[in-house]
């Protein structure tokens, strides 16, 4: 049985006062090739110390309404993932309450 790897990669380029200018991913599997971007959210899991290690970036270029809507859509998609990998639905349906909630106050709801 032979194991399958693959990489992702992110490029950030930055301004001497070390602030991203421009950031860019490449994914080979999904056919993603230096693709541009203007923020990124990771979170990685250390089960070894039971906690949550983060890298945030978003280039000074960043628009603070796509901030806005960036945050909006990725609170989202972690009610989605928090429902796919706990099946608790009750909590779902709150976090997803919030959800519309916030939105509703950044007016991003049309």
């Amino acid at each position: 049985m032979s194991n399958t790897t693959s990489e992702i990669k992110f490029q950030i380029e930055l301004d001497d006062n070390k602030v991203p200018e421009t950031l860019s991913w490449t994914a080979r599997d999904g056919g993603i090739v230096n693709e541009e971007a203007k923020a990124i959210m990771l979170s990685i899991w250390n089960s070894k110390n039971k906690e949550t290690l983060r890298i945030d970036l978003w280039t000074k270029d960043m628009p603070v309404d796509e901030m806005k809507i960036f945050f909006h859509q990725t609170l989202v998609a972690m009610a989605d993932t928090y429902e796919k990998a706990t099946q608790d639905d009750k909590m779902t349906a709150t976090m997803k309450d919030f959800c519309d909630y916030f939105a509703e106050k950044l007016e991003l709801k049309e």
